[in-house]
């Protein structure tokens, strides 16, 4: 297709549904025709090194084998299935899923997307608890696609959905880099978490009965890759027990091995009450989770919980997920996150010591933030520059992202597939320093402080 096609199709046939994030300049963009890996193809034969794992959705590489040939055999026996009898995949990934979860989680329930997993568990905690209020990070992105995820996703500034859904609130996130409080653990790395502590009283102050959940991402991923300090998630969990709140933990873009290890709230030495999974869970099609422990499971039944969607348990999706489990353990995808992690250290550490405009950089495994600033002086968050940075790349055959929330969208967010070859890491990493020492040089960033 040539850009005038292109251009017909997206101003006639499409809703614009979010033009200023997605839709500006769409049809300037490469249209993509196959992929394998790492290696994304568009139809002018053009390559790019994919440093987003697609939708986030590819970590497991583009098209691995494995995943190929489960989808094959069932497109050739049963693709879809109804949820009122059981099939084989679907049981086959329940004992697979439950193998690999953190003891005493091991109960699964399957649905489609991340949005519908988060729902499902937010509805699982409301059921178990008896209560109804939901606490997340102000910086947070839970889904799109219900209300109470919408409601959720604070970090995407909920004045974009209109309306928001009663009883969910917000606290702020452990943003150690521009945390307020000086004296703050998260900039201290001792005493207390004040940012917690008064973030969390006045969200407490704002319920209007019983809480129910607090739920976060062990990294706040679309928010600008947030990793909370050492002891902070295990100090938030002791504050949300004592209120009796149950501590869901949204590893839609963290679990499977994508933080060097197989959940990302292992990190953290906590077990939460419930996990949501999706992503590359299916390794390329759409399937999500909701796992929790027998006993959480158990009372949420005994109290009438219900969640299911028309393809939530098909054969085809659910073999995919069994391949998905596979390749992490065949491949040794885990310890192959972690080893990643330790190349892209290297590389955005040297690179900030000799550009001025990378103000943090911070992640674990294969996902990874570079926050670009327009003086580490001042913090002010560099937009132009990370904008120029992302179409730099792409011109020149990387693919990244630029992230971040609340007027600041200037974290370039690093995901590149769990199969990624220590080669193609390093080529990608070239890649980003020449472009971000172009852009450096180029006054965008002045221009964005201007």
């Amino acid at each position: 297709m040539d850009t005038n096609e292109v251009k017909e199709i997206v101003d006639r046939w499409m809703i614009p549904t979010a033009k200023g994030a997605y839709m500006a300049g769409l049809e300037s963009r490469p249209v993509i025709s196959h992929a394998c890996g790492i290696e994304v193809y568009d139809t002018q034969g053009r390559r790019y090194l994919d440093f987003g794992s697609g939708q986030m959705a590819a970590a497991l590489g583009h098209n691995h084998p494995l995943y190929v040939q489960a989808v094959k055999r069932n497109l050739e026996t049963i693709s879809h299935s109804t949820k009122t009898f059981l099939n084989v995949d679907r049981l086959t990934l329940h004992r697979r899923l439950g193998e690999i979860l953190t003891p005493p989680l091991q109960k699964s329930l399957f649905l489609v997307s991340g949005s519908d997993a988060v729902e499902a568990a937010v509805d699982m905690a409301r059921k178990v608890t008896g209560g109804t209020d939901v606490l997340g990070m102000n910086m947070g992105l839970h889904g799109s696609t219900s209300f109470i995820t919408r409601s959720l996703s604070f970090g995407w500034n909920r004045s974009k959905h209109g309306l928001a859904a009663q009883a969910t609130f917000s606290m702020m996130a452990p943003y150690a880099y521009r945390c307020p409080f000086a004296d703050c653990a998260c900039v201290t790395g001792s005493g207390d978490f004040l940012c917690m502590k008064t973030s969390f009283d006045l969200a407490v102050s704002n319920f209007t009965g019983k809480p129910a959940a607090f739920i976060m991402e062990p990294i706040l991923s679309a928010g600008g890759i947030i990793v909370p300090p050492p002891g902070y998630v295990k100090a938030l969990r002791e504050l949300c027990s004592q209120y009796g709140m149950l501590f869901i933990m949204d590893e839609s873009q963290t679990g499977l091995g994508k933080t060097g290890q197989m959940w990302g709230h292992q990190h953290e030495g906590v077990v939460p009450d419930i996990i949501t999974v999706s992503k590359h869970f299916g390794a390329g099609l759409p399937v999500s989770a909701v796992c929790t422990s027998a006993e959480i499971a158990d009372r949420a039944a005994a109290n009438g919980y219900f969640a299911t969607r028309s393809h939530a348990c098909d054969p085809i999706t659910c073999a995919a997920g069994v391949a998905s489990i596979d390749i992490i353990e065949q491949d040794g995808l885990v310890e192959r996150a972690a080893a990643i992690d330790a190349q892209l250290r290297e590389r955005l550490s040297a690179m900030a010591r000799q550009i001025e405009m990378i103000g943090d950089i911070r992640g674990r495994g294969v996902l990874y933030g570079v926050e670009l600033v327009t003086s580490r002086k001042t913090r002010e968050p560099a937009n132009d520059a990370a904008k120029a940075v992302v179409q730099a790349c792409q011109e020149q055959g990387l693919i990244v992202q630029a992230r971040g929330s609340h007027g600041r969208m200037n974290v370039i967010r690093l995901v590149p597939p769990m199969v990624s070859t220590d080669a193609e890491i390093q080529e990608g990493m070239d890649i980003l320093e020449k472009v971000l020492k172009q852009v450096a040089q180029s006054g965008v960033m002045n221009k964005a402080a201007a």
